[in-house]
């Protein structure tokens, strides 16, 4: 079975308002395996983008000025798509976007339904874990899948990881880590994914001194309540 595990980044929130797709970025899955096949696309909106929008995923209208449009993409986009199942968290949101751009090109396809179905991986989440939270950061702890990297929000990244937790979460398994020693679990998981090169650096917020030395401290006083030293310091001492 051929999967495609798509998010997207837009302008705003409601395509009614005219709202566009920004990005867009897919990972494809076939048997339950990640191949390496992946469609990736920064899209021109041909209009601003809500302040609060570019605070999500740090995409300017002037960064997007050269990409291409919608249409200039669409038919490698619907190739790369079709005859598979999507799988999208909030799926009315991002299908709701994708239909809009449909229907503002000349292509003739009316709608993605038309092309592949679509799973839900949060309807799916709220079914499994009712009355929790079930955003991706939230089941990224949930089923131990790194996140580390995703400061902003990228339409890749966020795929990426979405197919990291769908093939947890529907495997039975309560994290990546089932079978492994907690510690060397968390080491493995340390790994962190790349965002594109070409995206706008996140700013970093480094710990001050003083926030270091409560850090230090507050290790220290776990340290004397616990049997076994902090797990902080056990996962540092396997690194170094």
């Amino acid at each position: 079975m051929r999967q495609i595990v798509l998010d997207t980044e837009t302008t705003g929130l409601d395509p009614k308002q005219g709202h566009r797709i920004i990005e867009i970025g897919c990972v494809e899955i076939e048997n339950r395996r990640l191949t390496g096949r992946n469609f990736h696309c920064y899209l021109n909106p041909e209009r601003d983008i809500d302040e609060a929008a570019i605070e999500v995923h740090g995409l300017t209208r002037q960064f997007l000025s050269d990409k291409p449009y919608f249409a200039q993409i669409e038919g490698e986009f619907l190739e790369f798509i079709e005859r598979s199942e999507l799988i999208i968290h909030n799926a009315p949101f991002d299908i709701g976007f994708l239909n809009n751009e449909l229907a503002l090109s000349s292509s003739g396809t009316q709608s993605i339904g038309n092309v592949c179905s679509v799973l839900d991986t949060l309807t799916l989440a709220k079914e499994k874990h009712p009355g929790q939270r079930n955003n991706l950061d939230a089941l990224c702890k949930r089923y131990g899948v790194d996140n580390t990297q995703r400061d902003l929000h990228g339409a890749l990244l966020d795929a990426e990881i979405l197919a990291d937790v769908y093939l947890v979460m529907t495997s039975g398994q309560s994290s990546l880590s089932l079978r492994e020693d907690p510690i060397k679990a968390a080491v493995n998981l340390s790994k962190s994914r790349e965002l594109d090169p070409a995206r706008i650096p996140s700013r970093v917020i480094r710990a001050s001194a003083a926030e270091l030395r409560e850090h230090e401290a507050r290790l220290d006083e776990i340290d004397t309540k616990c049997d076994e030293r902090s797990l902080w310091r056990r996962v540092e001492n396997l690194q170094n």
